[in-house]
């Protein structure tokens, strides 16, 4: 059975002073005196500077922001903190998404600073509030050809093949349904 991404985690972290000859603690305290306060320029430096590969180099980033959800006690702030001001119309859609995606089947649930992700052995789909009227949805659906709706990831995210734009819970239809079904079943 895959791992959580937790448990994936406290692998690195186990991993990390063998894989890089630091601690965790040691790269916390290099990350935080660097005065880099950007997810990119943390990564940016320990891959450029240190020669970290992009894994740990992310980790470290995550963990020095405390924006990933082990870093975050309760996971359900980072939902609120995603559909908060601006946004706050938008959690309908958020709501519509998950209930869809859970009649596909057992699903994890893994709140992410800026998105959610959805998994099954592995992700399958993601959802995260992209500007004040819209909702994205990714889906990993590699070999499927876009159409009508359903577009390539493109710039808007590396770790899924597919999107979707959804301004209202109305566009979670029975399209949207069938696609988080086929992404699900490919997890």
């Amino acid at each position: 059975m895959a791992k959580s991404p937790e448990e994936m985690a406290e692998s690195m972290i186990a991993n990390l002073k063998e894989k890089t000859g630091k601690t965790l603690e040691q790269w916390l305290l290099i990350t935080n005196k660097c005065g880099a306060s950007k997810h990119g320029e943390i990564l940016k430096l320990l891959k450029t500077d240190y020669g970290m590969t992009h894994g740990y180099a992310n980790l470290v980033a995550h963990k020095t922001l405390k924006s990933d959800a082990g870093s975050v006690g309760d996971t359900t702030n980072l939902i609120a903190a995603q559909y908060a001001g601006d946004k706050a119309k938008l959690k309908p859609i958020y709501d519509a998404l998950i209930k869809a995606a859970e009649r596909c089947g057992d699903i994890e649930i893994a709140p992410k600073k800026t998105y959610v992700s959805l998994r099954r052995s592995k992700q399958f789909a993601i959802i995260q509030p992209s500007t004040r009227t819209r909702v994205d949805l990714g889906l990993n659906m590699k070999g499927e050809p876009p159409k009508g709706r359903l577009e390539k990831s493109g710039s808007f995210n590396s770790m899924v093949s597919h999107r979707l734009r959804l301004e209202t819970t109305a566009d979670v239809d029975k399209d949207v349904e069938s696609w988080l079904k086929l992404a699900w079943a490919g997890a």
